[in-house]
């Protein structure tokens, strides 16, 4: 086995990133552990050791009831995102896992073409190997801003 590396988050980021903005949220959950933690917060949250978030769940069937809930049951103005992925600052990394940090940008095209840039901030990413595969344990989306203007319903 070999360590994990900055391109192997680089590819796990791409690929996280694609299925969220193809449209393919089905496979979203399977980038996750079993027991895992996913969090979409800001960063004053963060500052003051908050643990509320906009989104918060502890489990991959978490994650796969939102995705349910978004297709069949939640009302929202249809829309996509297409996000822009940072290079990672890779803080500790071994043959079972890592730890990073990876700024991003989530643009938010609506329906009618509007594209407007709807969320900054970082990716606290624990990362572990999982069954051979690279999976999130832990991620932390802390938003740059504070303010939603709409609501959150795909993922980031």
């Amino acid at each position: 086995m070999h360590p994990i590396d900055l391109q192997a988050i680089m590819a796990f980021h791409a690929a996280y990133a694609d299925v969220i903005d193809s449209d393919t949220l089905e496979r979203w959950p399977g980038f996750f552990t079993e027991s895992c933690h996913y969090r979409i917060t800001h960063v004053d949250n963060e500052r003051e050791g908050l643990p509320a978030g906009v989104v918060w769940a502890d489990s991959r069937a978490m994650l796969e009831d939102r995705i349910a809930a978004l297709r069949e049951a939640n009302i929202y103005e249809r829309h996509r995102y297409r996000h822009l992925v940072g290079i990672p600052v890779v803080e500790s990394a071994d043959v079972h896992g890592a730890v990073a940090r990876t700024p991003f940008m989530v643009a938010r095209i609506m329906a009618t073409g509007e594209t407007m840039l709807f969320a900054t901030g970082v990716y606290r990413d624990r990362f572990v190997v999982d069954d051979g595969q690279l999976r999130l344990a832990e991620r932390v989306a802390v938003c740059d801003s504070g303010v939603t203007d709409t609501l959150m319903a795909l993922p980031l």
